[in-house]
């Protein structure tokens, strides 16, 4: 983690951690103003039963003195030990808990630790967040079942783990830009990793369990609808949460691909690239990058994503029939562009 240490002051954390809270709250709350994406959003939806179990592991974690208290750790939390720490790819349980032991114990990683628990406090507004999603996505899949949620200090080692078993989530990357260590990313990429992000970025996962899609279909069309496929699920299921929460770009990068959205477009035909399937070209369009300069200067990374998101919207407005499950079951891209009559004005 030397590696990686940038100094930051800590004045002024919990005034911060205060603000970031009430913009939570704001975020976790639906508006009665009808241009609010909330305002549209089914009542019935936020009294479905949901048990969210939220396990905050850093306390027990961090009061690891020794082997002993490390395999007690362990024991005490069986599906995290297997799921997130890989228990099962050591030789043995004594080889992890001795790895455990370093970290626990380790100055600098309390410290930052310490740090973090300012930053998130009881988080509250984050399992509110949760409520709210799981309960829309039992809403449009009443087969899915809520997974117990860990929250973790991993020192930088995995942000968020989401499959059908778990989720955890590694507070420590969103910390923030005030924290004495900062994920090891690009800039770009970096603004990402704040607290208001955690939950977006964690519950847009679990549209992969729902996702069908044609893995031989390797098309830049393809990967863009896919996506956008993903996206479109985060706007059902976190319907308060803004678009630049969704997808990680600034107010005005998203101000920017709208006004030029028909430029955007007419770059991807006029070049004829929706039916390229060479990785080096089509990763410069779906691909993490702080720009896409073959569209513009300032064009951001990830187009393709937007636009497959919003080819995903405009098939969804030309048929409202379709439902959510219907649509992320639908592995044909190219039924899908046919269907939206995509064409920006």
């Amino acid at each position: 983690m030397q590696n990686r240490a940038r100094s930051r002051q800590l004045s002024g954390r919990r005034a911060r951690a205060a603000l970031l809270s009430g913009a939570l709250a704001l975020l976790a709350a639906c508006s009665a103003d009808p241009t609010d994406p909330c305002a549209a959003d089914d009542p019935a939806i936020g009294r479905l039963p949901v048990d969210v179990r939220v396990t905050r592991l850093e306390e027990p974690f961090f009061r690891i003195q020794k082997s002993a208290d490390a395999l007690a750790f362990v024991s005490a939390h069986p599906l995290f030990a297997r799921q997130f720490l890989l228990r099962r790819q050591y030789p043995s349980d004594s080889v992890l808990a001795t790895q455990l032991t370093g970290l626990a114990t380790n100055e600098g990683l309390r410290k930052f630790a310490a740090e973090t628990r300012a930053v998130f406090g009881d988080f509250g507004p984050e399992h509110t967040q949760l409520r709210g999603a799981f309960q829309h996505v039992k809403h449009y899949f009443p087969d899915f079942r809520v997974p117990p949620v860990y929250t973790f200090i991993s020192g930088l080692s995995q942000d968020v783990l989401v499959n059908d078993s778990v989720m955890v989530l590694g507070l420590d990357f969103f910390a923030g830009p005030k924290a004495s260590y900062r994920p090891n990313v690009p800039g770009y990429m970096l603004r990402r990793y704040e607290r208001l992000y955690l939950v977006p970025q964690a519950v847009l996962q679990i549209s992969n369990k729902y996702l069908k899609q044609r893995f031989a279909d390797r098309t830049l069309l393809n990967q863009m609808v896919q996506l956008g496929k993903a996206y479109y699920f985060l706007d059902q299921v976190m319907p308060c949460t803004p678009d630049s929460l969704k997808i990680g770009y600034t107010q005005r990068e998203l101000a920017g691909v709208a006004y030029n959205e028909r430029k955007i477009w007419t770059h991807f035909l006029s070049n004829k690239l929706l039916y390229q399937t060479q990785p080096f070209l089509t990763q410069k369009y779906v691909g993490e990058r702080p720009t896409t300069p073959e569209i513009g200067k300032e064009a951001p990374g990830r187009i393709g994503a937007w636009v497959g998101w919003q080819i995903v919207k405009a098939y969804m407005r030309q048929n409202p029939s379709v439902t959510l499950p219907q649509l992320l079951a639908e592995p044909d891209a190219q039924k899908i562009l046919d269907g939206s009559k995509y064409k920006p004005r």
